[in-house]
């Protein structure tokens, strides 16, 4: 089954303005959602480096200078969706991740880097997998209450 097939079980839509506290608010939200999946906490670094990343430049490649995104847990990933961006911001936000001495973070952490178009809109679609062992916590927590 593809992860978008997948059910999702928490999502969140975030919008700040970039500047110092871009990074915080996006990482809070991410490493929430991800936790709520059961994300292992490797895989959560990653997924907090991945928001400071986005917190960084995503802004740069906005028409507004905000950051948008749309983020999803689903059993077994955590999916970013960055935007909307200008024309070329989705590659342009990806190349931008690259640092001396250690290469693009997104490349390198990411499992699915993929520009997506909507209604003349272009977007980033980030997804990073990871190995779920027990159901998301949202399902554990459903049962405790009975």
């Amino acid at each position: 089954m593809s992860p978008a097939a997948e059910p999702v079980f928490n999502e969140a839509w975030v919008g700040v303005a970039s500047g110092p506290l871009s990074a915080p608010v996006l990482g809070r939200v991410v490493g929430m959602l991800a936790a709520r999946a059961d994300c292992p906490i490797d895989r959560l670094d990653d997924a907090l480096l991945v928001a400071d990343a986005v917190a960084a430049k995503a802004g740069s490649f906005s028409d507004d200078g905000r950051i948008c995104a749309q983020i999803v847990a689903r059993f077994g990933c955590v999916e970013l969706q960055i935007g909307p961006l200008r024309e070329g911001g989705a590659a342009d936000l990806v190349a931008s991740a690259a640092l001396p001495g250690v290469g693009n973070v997104l490349e390198r952490v990411a499992d699915e880097l993929e520009p997506l178009e909507s209604e003349g809109d272009e977007y980033l679609l980030i997804r990073l997998d990871f190995l779920a062992q027990h159901p998301p916590t949202i399902d554990r927590m459903e049962s405790d209450v009975t």
